[in-house]
């Protein structure tokens, strides 16, 4: 089975980490959602609604036309799987220091 990909961006077209640190908190309104933080200049943590269900996206951004639009790199959970991921930020916090 063969895996469709799309034309690759030229690297100019994304918006890079930069040396700016990212914002902590941003409630601002997205025309997909709530942005809830930006993780990185190029990364961005939004809830929004996707056929009626609630959903945490994590996504990566790209610069096209002078705007941020969103990338296929990205990770959107349903409710369910965010309290999955929620009630175990503790165990994965363990896991990040004693692999650090």
């Amino acid at each position: 089975m063969s895996r469709r990909f799309g034309k690759r961006k030229e690297e100019d077209e994304y918006a890079s980490d930069g040396d700016n640190p990212p914002k902590k908190s941003s409630r601002t309104d997205d025309s997909d959602g709530i942005v809830v933080c930006e993780i990185s200049k190029n990364r961005r943590v939004s809830v929004r609604s996707f056929g009626g269900k609630i959903m945490v996206d994590i996504r990566e951004f790209y610069v096209k036309d002078g705007k941020q639009m969103p990338g296929r790199k990205g990770i959107s959970l349903g409710m369910d799987q965010w309290n999955v991921l929620r009630d175990h930020a503790d165990e994965i916090d363990e896991a990040v220091g004693e692999n650090s």
